[in-house]
């Protein structure tokens, strides 16, 4: 990865917002660092990993941030890892076109982001949340959203946590834990797959990886102390877009 010391700062500055805005609802951030980085014309694979490696460290910084504050739910988080680990290795494994990818994630960031918009605009208060998923419907679904983020190089997150708002198995703090545990496992899992099939390529990461950490602390800090849930919510609306808006104009 070959950068001038000028669009070193710029960038670094770059992710060390996004790291900050996703780590406050329980993101890792890579749909913005694959944004990102492709503006600066990083090559693919260094691209891909290098999103994977900040992924994983603002990730479990956010999950350990919520879990302290006791947003968390295990219960609900382990039917979805069992599915999605496994499938984000053999996502990790694949390299396909990420062009095709890009689109069909920025498309579907742009609906999460429209629904979530128009269902808690008028909200007054929490949703009565619904009985949990059965164990094999939360595995599938992991299964896809991991094999899909192991081949874009994201922890997918930002797939999983509109289903768990939209389909009301929880609350939006709990489904930012739950969101946190699940892109570090699948970012790990990913990774995994990158390093068995020789292609992690991670380039000078070093600087990436500081501010990723300060931006990470600051944002899962706010996220699961300061903001009520509303303003999370919306936040979470507007992360999504501007995830997309981000991919549509790379491609």
């Amino acid at each position: 990865m070959m950068l001038s010391s000028a669009d070193l700062v710029f960038v670094s500055f770059l992710l060390l917002i996004v790291a900050a805005l996703y780590s406050s609802v329980g993101h890792g951030g890579a749909s913005g660092y694959l944004a990102i980085l492709a503006l600066f014309a990083v090559p693919p694979q260094s691209m891909s990993s290098t999103a994977l490696f900040l992924n994983l460290l603002v990730s479990g910084i956010s999950f350990v941030a919520f879990s302290r504050s006791g947003h968390r739910s295990p219960g609900l988080l382990w039917p979805f890892v069992i599915g999605s680990a496994p499938a984000a290795f053999i996502g990790g494994l694949i390299s396909v076109p990420h062009e095709i990818y890009g689109l069909l994630l920025a498309v579907s960031l742009t609906a999460a982001a429209i629904r979530l918009g128009l269902r808690f605009n008028a909200a007054k208060s929490e949703p009565e949340l619904r009985r949990r998923p059965l164990v094999v419907t939360a595995a599938l679904i992991g299964a896809l959203i991991g094999f899909l983020s192991g081949i874009v190089g994201i922890g997918g997150g930002v797939f999983l946590g509109p289903i768990l708002l939209l389909m009301n198995w929880s609350n939006v703090k709990e489904a930012a834990g739950i969101c946190a545990g699940f892109i570090f496992v699948n970012s790990l899992a990913a990774l995994a797959g990158r390093w068995f099939q020789g292609t992690l390529q991670a380039g000078t990461l070093a600087p990436f990886l500081v501010v990723a950490l300060v931006g990470g602390l600051i944002g899962s800090y706010i996220g699961a102390n300061r903001l009520p849930p509303m303003m999370l919510r919306r936040l979470l609306a507007l992360v999504l877009l501007i995830a997309a808006v981000k991919l549509f104009a790379t491609m």
